[in-house]
């Protein structure tokens, strides 16, 4: 579905950013222009989660389910009450959700750190029963033991926003296990994901980072091919970094890893349109799908699951009928 027919090519030269426009039949690469152009226009291979396949040939939504009394936007939904948060989550997969991401644990800006023990008790009934009805299940969590009792119950993914930097069994877990795992950028990804120095250049500064945390992840025994990226939007990061960021997703394919894109009812969206409440940003975090699907995204974690189907459904339908 996606095609392009030039690259930008971004110079970073003593501290100076340029960049040019060169078409693709004009393109001679060099030896690093080489390899990050086919990690670009490789496929991504299919996400295998346990017995469910997720193709990535076309964009796929993740539904959040967070069972948690205090996530900025359905904190204290169904926090003590599994079974419904699992007949949500069934519901969402209902509604066209590839994968539903289970977090025990908030990470808005001041939320209370969650005892390992209570995260568990909250994420691991939910998921069993999401496992028995058949859906793919990821676990949104930083701590190996969460990682690992999440695994037990039947989910087959890990999406970790402190990209294994915050739990040091975490790295270790991961190598021995064989599910897909997400590293997420932040600021100070090892303690409170949203403190740090403001990037000068959020694009580029986020690139870079990834890139090296996928070289630390693979020189441990993590498979290339089990990772996924996220930019991390919203986490310590201006209004001004989160658009320089969704405006340039499509940099992040040279990584050469399918991208995931989270930014669903973030603050960014309601400094957009006169502070609109959280549950008043719906608009926005659809026009940021359709933009993450434009520039390729492969996976997109959203709260608004049938909305953002539908709205996936109608670009597709487009893009086929322009195409054809």
């Amino acid at each position: 579905m996606m095609f392009f027919a030039a690259y930008e090519i971004i110079t970073i030269a003593e501290g100076k950013r340029s960049s040019r426009l060169v078409p693709i039949d004009r393109f001679e690469p060099t030896e690093d222009q080489a390899a990050i152009h086919t990690r670009i226009t490789a496929p991504r291979a299919p996400l295998a989660m346990g017995e469910r396949t997720i193709r990535l040939d076309q964009p796929q939504v993740m539904g959040i389910l967070n069972m948690t009394p205090d996530s900025f936007s359905d904190g204290g939904k169904y926090s003590t009450d599994p079974a419904r948060a699992a007949a949500i989550g069934i519901d969402m997969a209902a509604a066209g959700a590839a994968i539903i991401d289970v977090g025990g644990e908030s990470t808005r800006p001041s939320a209370a750190p969650v005892w390992e023990g209570d995260e568990i008790v909250r994420t691991q009934p939910v998921i069993e029963r999401l496992t028995r009805s058949g859906a793919a299940v990821s676990i949104d969590t930083r701590k190996a033991s969460v990682m690992d009792a999440a695994l037990s119950a039947g989910a087959t993914m890990v999406n970790d926003v402190s990209a294994l930097m915050f739990d040091t069994q975490a790295l270790a877990l991961m190598a021995r296990a064989t599910c897909p795992v997400v590293l997420m950028h932040s600021p100070d990804a090892a303690k409170t994901l949203h403190d740090g120095p403001a990037q000068a250049d959020p694009l580029i500064e986020t690139y870079d980072w990834l890139s090296d945390r996928i070289k630390a992840v693979v020189a441990v025994g993590i498979d290339r091919a089990r990772i996924i990226v996220d930019p991390g939007i919203g986490f310590g990061k201006s209004v001004a970094a989160n658009l320089a960021i969704i405006n340039g997703l499509s940099l992040f394919h040279g990584l050469g890893c399918p991208l995931l894109l989270g930014a669903s009812r973030k603050r960014f969206i309601g400094a957009l349109s006169n502070e609109a409440s959280v549950e008043h940003r719906l608009g926005g975090s659809v026009a940021v799908v359709l933009e993450g699907a434009k520039q390729g995204v492969q996976l997109l974690r959203v709260h608004d699951v049938p909305e953002t189907v539908q709205a996936l459904k109608v670009w597709r339908g487009l893009r086929d009928q322009a195409l054809s």
